[in-house]
């Protein structure tokens, strides 16, 4: 069952602080999977188990060993092994000896090894040949992919978490996500899988937590060639599993080894290798990029210490293409207003005039690239039964994003300038030879700042909007047009995120049972400060020239936080071996997820049930209830017929989520220290902060009852081996996930009368002040997933390796987001299951492959070393909202649903997608669906071509070609949406910018010098 209980008084917080020192002792690794298990049973030729048989493993690159013997039931296991390739041998009295001479053993995988002993003379060694399975047994399903592979095949910017997007299960980033969408030249900080938002992801670096609770993410990507291996678990995860609900991924990095080994690496890419965007109708714009670095491993006592550093520096020139709305000269000198009079300066003059006679701007925007990594890795051995492993990571970057936070023009935007940092460490005790103990733990931190790159002050356009300091311009947003100005709520902005997390874990083998069992403590701190310049939005282009705006939201003060968030796991799991061909996991997981405080009791909050706003800390105790969580997990693992080539897997798993602290992170901005203001309607741009203020306060505030979102997930599939190295997939998986995060206008008029009209006479603060828009945080969202997976995989075999992946699937919601707080998406507030419709990210089909093909030797040297390999990625479109810029009914603008007249038809245009005419603005909410219809498909192929050439002293040159997009098919951007605007059905963009995947056909030249 799964179940919350009610937060204690605030005088018991130094209480739970103590009992959290006590119990982080106890801590294990939610995610206790960047190592292995190897375990299997020990017979002789009759079938009957031998006991007392001792089992060796040999890590073959560090000469470390570590042996156990088998058990009465003829059982062994060793837990906690480190990735690598294993020597294993195998003695007993009155057998002959075994030797394995080589085991690759990979990320979170369980590895059954059985041995059959033969009766004979000690003397007489036998050499025995295996390979770990294909198919995998454990309950979750998911794909590993190692340093090789990684190497080799084409990623575009060599960032890891693009091997996530191979799975089945996982999508290509819709064009209307926020973390999924690639920050340029650092990859995505987040994907969609299996049903699951953007931000419900576990990322873990060497089996540490190290994700950022403020929206969930990687803070960054180590570089590339300081990870080994690379696993992402995407449905049903095991029990050692928590803090979020939806896949994990797990980046194992590498460490050194007896023998030296580096290298130095550059790829280099120019637009003049490049294939021009398919929306760029003048000069294109710039790219250049040149990414390098080199690594270097070995040993600082053979058989004993071993370290590991890399470097990667990138240096990007780039102009992201524009291709907007804007005014045209008839249009500029038609207005009079003297405040956008003032504002058309800042609009810059169409460079033409599309077929339908509106003007546009097509051109580009600014925007370098400067990135340094490091990354050092160190690793000790005491003796065979305990190591020592550490790992840190260090990212400066700086880049300026003049389109990413609402502008579609260039010379706005912010500076965002960063520090990031990792590290983790894992200590591993063998106590006994059923016993084994871990304990690890982990720090992040990302040091943050952005700054307006407009230094603009609205005082100077003839605008009040209020702020005592002002940030800068608000953002101008014009319906289905152009946007300019801001950023809005955004920038200024400082903050640090700071996670650490502490943990244990012991696993126990006794007999057909393996049991594991272990809690983990982490804790994330918060510190941030940001200033609001305003938005404003306008129905239609006319309505801007004549100043006059639907809406107007800002934030008056500097809203400052110091947000401290904890949380305790704890987790037992049996495994047990019920018969040969039969295997149970069991498994219960106790999530804590304590209510967040705030070290300065800045929140202030809007009590629904008395309509006052009171004061965390001071009226009232916490910021919402406490949430306990139970989740039980449970899979089955059967092999079907007698050649144990076919495994049959069922699974059940509730996942609970770690409410996120951008949630309640903005509450420091409502009365007495911030003064949140909308007003909707009409609303003269010159006097819109005094109507805002009229209008009343527009308080952001979080149910008290939260209460953690909770997905049920399950899946059926049979895997089976074909010849020696290939595997297939099929499967059936679905999950529900209820009360989900949700942001809603409690204060939505009603036949235009607003349910709180005034905060209560008896508030603490501001009674009787008049109110706007209420918009709540809160768990009353729904999802559904059902998909059909299936996937093939070859190892690697005459040259060749390949996986492919095929993913039938449908996703339904009721928001697609979980952030930011504000942003209230569901067309009727009091009505939110009128809005349950596609997810954002849902495509029906999706198929990805990847490939390596090593050329056959040739008679020439010429014709030797040549290395091939690609990425396929070809999925259908995402849903596109089609809405009206109505404000007043809802108070909300852009969320209203029109009313279809008749049939939806594709054309499929760039220039008209859909026929808009079937779409009516009414003054009610539209019949129309939520995401009823599809925008374009995505296909993608990246192709890379590779020539080895040997070198004396061990060296080796890699010269290397990759071509990404090397159909130059164009993969377009998502329709306008807005009914009546000039863009509604157009496409005026690709789904990514140059430089990030299926934009346009570009070559990356590299080289690498390795030994």
């Amino acid at each position: 069952m799964w179940f919350t209980a009610h937060n204690p008084s605030a005088a018991s917080r130094w209480k739970r602080v103590v009992v959290f020192a006590v119990l982080s002792a106890l801590a294990s690794a939610a995610q206790a999977q960047s190592i292995a298990t190897l375990k299997g049973r020990v017979t002789d030729a009759s079938g009957a188990v031998v006991r007392g048989a001792t089992i060796t493993v040999r890590e073959q690159d560090t000469g470390t060993e570590r042996s156990v013997t088998s058990d009465a039931t003829g059982e062994y296991q060793f837990a906690f092994l480190a990735v690598g390739a294993y020597r294993i041998d195998i003695q007993s009295p009155g057998f002959r000896p075994q030797v394995l001479p080589r085991l690759v053993v990979e990320v979170g995988r369980t590895i059954v090894q059985d041995f059959l002993l033969e009766v004979g003379d000690v003397a007489e060694m036998v050499s025995i040949v295996s390979e770990v399975p294909l198919i995998e047994r454990s309950i979750a399903l998911g794909q590993i992919t190692d340093q090789r592979t990684m190497q080799s095949i084409p990623l575009n910017g060599r960032k890891v978490l693009q091997l996530a997007l191979l799975v089945p299960g996982a999508m290509t980033p819709p064009q209307a996500g926020a973390l999924t969408t690639p920050s340029r030249a650092q990859g995505s900080q987040a994907i969609n899988s299996a049903g699951h938002r953007e931000g419900t992801a576990n990322f873990q670096v060497n089996g540490i937590t190290m994700n950022d609770q403020l929206n969930n993410i990687l803070i960054f990507q180590p570089p590339i060639d300081s990870v080994a291996e690379f696993r992402i678990d995407n449905a049903s995860p095991q029990v050692e599993y928590g803090r979020n609900s939806g896949p994990s991924i797990n980046i194992v990095t590498r460490s050194g080894t007896n023998q030296f080994r580096g290298g130095l690496v550059g790829f280099f890419r120019h637009q003049a290798l490049d294939a021009r965007n398919a929306f760029s109708t003048g000069a294109e714009a710039p790219f250049e990029r040149r990414q390098f670095g080199g690594h270097l491993g070995g040993p600082v006592a053979r058989n004993q210490t071993f370290f590991f550093a890399t470097y990667e520096g990138l240096r990007q020139d780039q102009g992201l293409p524009v291709n907007s709305v804007v005014l045209s000269d008839a249009q500029r000198m038609a207005v009079t207003h003297q405040v956008i009079t003032r504002l058309t300066a800042l609009i810059p003059r169409a460079t033409e005039i599309d077929e339908r006679g509106v003007a546009r701007f097509v051109g580009w925007a600014e925007a370098p690239v400067d990135v340094h990594q490091w990354a050092g890795d160190l690793t000790h051995q005491f003796g065979p039964s305990q190591r020592l492993h550490g790992f840190y990571a260090l990212q400066r970057d700086r880049r300026p994003e003049p389109l990413e936070l609402g502008s579609t023009l260039p010379g706005f935007g912010d500076l965002r300038v960063g520090r990031r940092q990792l590290l983790t460490v894992e200590h591993t005790q063998v106590a006994g030879a059923r016993r084994v103990h871990q304990t690890r733990a982990g720090f992040s931190r990302l040091a943050f700042e952005s700054q307006p790159l407009a230094p603009l002050s609205a005082a100077d356009f003839g605008i009040e909007t209020g702020q005592v300091s002002g940030p800068g311009l608000p953002l101008f947003t014009v319906a289905g047009a152009f946007a300019f100005g801001g950023p809005a709520n955004v920038a200024p902005s400082w903050r640090t995120d700071t996670t650490t997390a502490i943990s244990h874990a012991m696993s126990y083998a006794r007999g057909k049972q393996a049991i594991r069992m272990g809690g983990e403590f982490r804790q994330f701190t918060y510190d941030a400060r940001q200033l609001d310049a305003g938005t404003f939005n306008f129905p239609s282009v006319a309505a801007f020239m004549s100043g006059v705006a639907n809406s107007f939201r800002l934030t008056l003060g500097d809203q400052a936080g110091y947000i401290t968030q904890r949380a305790l796991g704890m987790f037992v799991q049996d495994s047990v071996r019920v018969h040969s061909k039969l295997t149970v996991d069991l498994g219960l997981r106790y999530e804590w997820n304590l209510t967040p405080t705030e070290r300065e009791d800045r929140w202030v909050v809007f009590d629904a049930r008395t309509a006052s706003l009171l004061r965390i800390g001071v009226h009232q105790d916490s910021v919402y209830r406490q949430n306990h969580n139970v989740e039980p997990r449970l899979g089955v693992a059967w092999e079907a017929g007698g050649d144990g080539r076919t495994l049959v897997r069922a699974a059940y798993a509730l996942t609970v989520e770690q409410p996120l602290i951008n949630a309640v992170s903005s509450l420091g901005g409502n009365p007495p220290l911030g003064v949140p203001l909308t007003v909707t309607g009409v609303v003269p741009v010159e006097s819109a902060s005094r109507l805002a203020g009229a209008a009343g306060l527009a308080p952001l505030t979080i149910d008290p009852d939260y209460e953690n979102g909770a997905v049920h997930s399950w899946n059926v599939n049979v895997q089976r081996n074909i010849g020696a190295r290939m595997a297939a997939m099929i499967g059936y998986v679905g999950s529900e996930g209820v009360q989900l995060r949700l942001s809603r206008n409690i204060n939505q008029p009603v036949d235009g009368v607003r349910p709180f009209a005034f905060v209560s006479s008896l508030s603490p603060i501001l009674p009787g002040a008049p109110l706007g828009n209420i918009t709540q945080v809160e768990s009353s969202g729904r999802s559904r997933y059902r998909a059909l997976w299936a996937s093939l995989t070859q190892r690697l075999s005459r040259g060749l390796q390949f996986t492919g992946s095929y993913t039938w699937s449908r996703s339904l919601d009721y928001n697609s987001l979980s952030g930011p707080a504000t942003a209230v998406t569901v067309q009727n507030s009091h009505d939110v299951a009128d809005s349950w419709g596609l997810s954002d990210f849902d495509a029906r089909h999706r198929v990805a492959i990847s490939s390596v093909y090593e050329l056959p030797s040739g008679s020439h040297p010429l014709l030797d070393g040549w290395t091939l390999a690609a990425i396929l990625q070809a999925q259908s479109g995402n849903p596109v909202n089609i809405v009206t810029s109505n404000s007043s009914l809802t108070g909300v603008a852009n969320t209203v649903r029109p009313n279809v007249t008749g049939p939806i038809q594709i054309i499929g245009d760039v220039n008209r997608w859909f026929d808009p005419s079937v779409f009516v603005a009414v003054d009610g909410f539209g019949n129309l669906r939520r995401n009823s219809v599809v925008g374009p498909s995505f296909v993608n192929l990246d192709v890379s071509i590779a020539k080895t050439i040997r070198m004396p002293a061990r060296l080796r040159a890699v010269l290397q070609a990759d071509v990404f997009n090397v159909l130059n098919h164009a993969n377009w951007g998502q329709p306008g949406r807005i009914v009546g605007s000039p863009n509604i059905g157009v496409i005026t963009n690709t789904r990514f910018p140059p430089g990030d995947s299926g934009s346009s056909r570009q070559t990356q030249l590299g080289v690498k010098i390795l030994f």
